[in-house]
C-alpha cells in the first residue's frame, strides 16, 4: 500500500497565532460578528461543504462575500496552517 503525503503539512501552533492576528477580528472564538450564522463552529462548517482543511483553505485564499481573500497577504502554507487549526477548533467546539 502507498501513501501519499500531504504537499504541506499543517503546523496548528503557527495557525493559531495566524487566527488571532488574522482572523480573530471577526471570528473571535469560531464565531462571525457580521453575518452570525456563517461562524466557524462545525455545524456551519458542515452546512456550507467547507469542513475540512481543503474547503477552509479555499475561503481563506479565495474570500466568499463578506469575507476577503487572504492569498496576497498569507502563503500556502500559512493557509494551511490556519485551516488546520481551524478545524481542529470546530471539532473540539472552540473550547
Amino acid at each position: 500500500m502507498t501513501f501519499i503525503q500531504p504537499a504541506l503539512a499543517a503546523d496548528t501552533a503557527n495557525g493559531a497565532k495566524i487566527f488571532q492576528v488574522h482572523c480573530a477580528g471577526c471570528h473571535i472564538n469560531g464565531g462571525n460578528i457580521v453575518r452570525r450564522g456563517k461562524n466557524l463552529k462545525l455545524k456551519a462548517l458542515k452546512k456550507y461543504g467547507v469542513d475540512s482543511i481543503e474547503g477552509i483553505s479555499s475561503i481563506v485564499t479565495n474570500g466568499r462575500n463578506n469575507m476577503s481573500a487572504y492569498k496576497d497577504r498569507l502563503s500556502q502554507q500559512e493557509i494551511q496552517d490556519v485551516a488546520a487549526y481551524v478545524l481542529e477548533q470546530a471539532e473540539k467546539g472552540w473550547r
